[in-house]
């Protein structure tokens, strides 16, 4: 399993409404972090109920926990969109 599905299975805790998981690695040939193969940079967009009522602040630290992991391998970078329902 790679680094998306991985990250893809690890957010399903948070019960998204709406969840995109881009591998943007392609785009960074050259930079620090990069790898060949890719699975280096990514860019999540994530639409919760979780993060009701939640910081901008929480709900980056609730996705990163649950991503931990992947940083101690591939992952280098990880841009994120965290919403809540109707935002």
């Amino acid at each position: 399993m790679g680094v998306k599905e991985r990250i893809t299975n690890s957010l399903a805790a948070l019960d998204p409404t709406h969840l995109e998981v881009l591998d943007e690695s392609e785009r960074h040939l050259g930079h620090a972090g990069w790898k060949e193969g890719g699975e280096t940079h990514f860019r999540v967009r994530i639409t919760s109920p979780a993060f009701a009522g939640k910081s901008r602040l929480e709900r980056h630290r609730m996705v990163n926990a649950l991503v931990a992991e992947e940083f101690s391998g591939r992952l280098h970078a990880f841009a994120l969109e965290a919403k809540a329902p109707g935002e």
